[in-house]
């Protein structure tokens, strides 16, 4: 359970319609652009400390996604509650407050300025961390959760429109996958840091932490973000954004749950329903308004579409690896948590030494073939994992989860890079808020298509029994089982990663500034 929680909980004028972008940098001269940037309230900040700032936000965000999980079971003692059940919500409350706020999150930055929204969201997620810490009851602790969730969800659905406005065109996806060292760095850390503050400290300080670190991000941010707020952008979608967070809150909530309370139970079905329900209505009552949460046109954009459908299957995909991967080491393998832990870090580690190779090689090709290229090589690499047994050695264990993460390397950052480059300047929040989201929703289902496949060919029930003494020929038949829905859930994710290159490719050609002009 524990271990499915882990995973569950990342200045330019850019293009928006193609063949349009030449022709506008023809007609308009550097400084012209920089008039129209000062008027529009854009901050001129220098591209680095814009990258430092986005950093503090997005590590803080990250962290708390994975730094939660291996305290639970002291969290749910010092409440005198079972590890299943409402202590679940801690984790939880986290990821649906932030799935729910994304999009909206970034159509106000597009609206009201990025200043004001990012200030927000270090105002919420420090305070939310603070209440956290000192939360007397199991159900405060889950409030100041869903408060930590939202300053998240602000933060990091305009991280990267952020940097993208930061830096120029050609530095775009070097930017963007340096900024997956930060992403990987919070996640990796997060297990072990919170084991090593809770074995020293208390569960209190894994939020108390964030603590400090939000009061210098906050101020940095109010020194540094020079953007005015922009009150005649348009009036907001309250029924939109209401309709998104049931939507996305009811989708995250199922997901989270289905596999544990079962897919026809009431609780479940009634997440499902009113997720469904919302997403059908939604788009009535976004044509009808003039300033929707859900920017329509953006969706008309085909290197926009490409980018987000492949993003959406490569998370769906790429997280079976986090996911399963625990359960293979200590289960099957018999492998304590500490080493368990170890063998997990080449996946971050070559993420964030492979992503900003690629981001700088996207810069100069387009992302096109890489993106196809590394959802390719990322997809070869799931099928070997696939072939993991409990007759593996290490060394078969760690060069396949590298093959893997090269090409979820190769692929992320040149896709974020084409999906916020295809997007107009105005509109770079809510591209921003859809990579976001993208990335939390294939999270979620990746988890709960490998877990419905792990478990319904009999992995998670022989995986418990191999931790309990048995004759020598259960324990054989059970390693089979295991081995067998191990290895469909992995072919499975492979067969979408298959999928997301055909996405890649039906891109059709970017347009590409030449010139560092912002």
């Amino acid at each position: 359970m524990q271990s499915r929680k882990a995973l569950t909980q990342k200045t330019t004028v850019l293009h928006g319609v193609p063949g349009e972008s030449e022709q506008q940098d023809a007609a308009i001269s550097p400084s012209q652009v920089s008039e129209n940037m000062r008027k529009s309230g854009r901050e001129a900040t220098g591209k680095w400390t814009m990258f430092s700032l986005v950093a503090i936000g997005i590590f803080m965000a990250t962290l708390d996604s994975s730094i939660v999980n291996i305290s639970l079971p002291i969290i749910a003692r010092n409440f005198g509650v079972p590890l299943s059940g409402a202590v679940e919500w801690v984790v939880i409350a986290y990821l649906v407050a932030t799935a729910a706020v994304l999009l909206t999150a970034g159509r106000l930055a597009d609206m009201i300025g990025r200043k004001v929204v990012w200030t927000a969201g270090m105002v919420l997620f420090t305070v939310g961390s603070a209440f956290c810490g000192f939360a007397p009851s199991l159900g405060l602790l889950i409030a100041a959760r869903t408060v930590q969730g939202v300053g998240g969800a602000l933060l990091m659905s305009i991280g990267p429109a952020m940097l993208t406005s930061a830096f120029p065109a050609h530095e775009r996806g070097r930017a963007l996958g340096i900024n997956t060292i930060t992403v990987a760095l919070g996640v990796s850390i997060g297990p072990v840091l919170g084991g090593i503050i809770t074995a020293s400290l208390s569960w209190r300080w894994i939020f108390y932490v964030n603590v400090p670190i939000g009061l210098i991000g906050l101020i940095a941010t109010l020194l540094i973000l020079k953007e005015r707020i922009r009150l005649n952008s348009g009036r907001f979608d309250p029924l939109g954004a209401l309709l998104i967070a049931v939507c996305m809150a009811g989708l995250t909530s199922g997901l989270s749950f289905g596999q544990e309370l079962g897919w026809t139970s009431p609780l479940i079905l009634a997440f499902l329903l009113a997720s469904i329900l919302a997403l059908i209505v939604l788009p009535f009552v976004e044509r009808r308004v003039r300033n929707p949460v859900i920017v329509l046109s953006l969706l008309r954009n085909r290197v926009f579409n490409s980018s987000i459908i492949s993003l959406l299957l490569s998370f769906l995909a790429l997280s079976v690896a986090t996911f399963l991967m625990p359960f293979y080491f200590e289960q099957l393998r018999s492998f304590s948590t500490i080493l368990s832990g170890i063998l997990l870090t080449p996946i971050p580690i070559t993420l964030a030494l492979t992503a900003p190779l690629s981001g700088s090689l996207a810069d100069r090709i387009g992302s096109r073939w890489l993106t196809a290229g590394g959802l390719t090589i990322a997809c070869i690499g799931l099928v070997l994992m696939s072939q993991l047994n409990e007759n593996s050695s290490l060394f078969d264990m760690v060069w396949r989860m590298v093959l893997t993460s090269v090409g979820q390397g190769l692929f992320q950052a040149p896709n974020n890079s084409a999906l916020l480059g295809s997007a107009p300047p105005d509109m770079q929040g809510s591209a921003s808020g859809f990579m976001a989201t993208a990335r939390v929703m294939g999270q979620s289902l990746s988890v709960a298509l490998a877990g419905a496949i792990f478990v319904g060919l009999g992995g998670a029930t022989a995986g418990n029994a191999l931790t309990t003494h048995a004759s020598n020929v259960q324990y054989i038949g059970n390693q089979q089982i295991f081995d067998t829905a191990f290895q469909a859930a992995f072919l499975a994710c492979a067969a979408l990663a298959a999928i997301g290159i055909g996405a890649s490719l039906v891109r059709g050609k970017e347009e590409r500034r030449k010139s560092g002009v912002k």
